[in-house]
């Protein structure tokens, strides 16, 4: 098990979100792939089937190299900046959400607009979704058995 001082900071970034997403009801898979060359940094699935992306952004460096996040907008139906406290928020867009995390859990201080996915697509990553879980699941069950080409992406 990695601890804090193991991970780099967009990794405790997204631990933090994990537990916050946990706390408000949210299954949450982390670098969840998409599409080659396209993975969130968080997914999160609601109990009536909502589909979240959480990006996470170390710096203000990280974030200004980061041209791709508006692609991830087609894959959710609300899209989530997690940042750390010192972070320079008036970078991120005001038409997306806004977590302030650390290690250990986040604060929502913008809830972001709703987008509907269409159907198809929200079965397709809710599938993709579960199935990643699993195998990522089976693999700390069993580390001999092969992870599934996705998971592993």
């Amino acid at each position: 098990m990695q601890t804090l001082s193991d991970m780099q900071p967009g990794q405790i970034l997204a631990r933090g979100m994990a537990r916050a997403l946990t706390d408000l009801g949210l299954a949450s898979v982390l670098e969840m792939p998409l599409r080659p060359r396209l993975r969130a940094d968080v997914m999160a699935l609601s109990r009536k089937g909502e589909i979240w992306i959480i990006e996470c952004k170390s710096s203000r460096a990280d974030f200004m190299s980061d041209h791709k996040w508006q692609g991830y907008l087609d894959w959710c139906d609300r899209y989530y900046w997690a940042v750390d406290s010192d972070f320079p928020q008036e970078l991120l867009p005001e038409e997306t959400g806004l977590f302030i995390a650390d290690g250990y859990g986040a604060e929502m201080l913008r809830e972001a607009p709703e987008a509907r996915l269409a159907p198809a697509r929200r079965k397709a990553l809710t599938l993709d979704f579960a199935r990643i879980a699993a195998a990522r699941l089976q693999g700390y069950r069993d580390p001999a058995v092969p992870v599934l080409p996705e998971a592993a992406r």
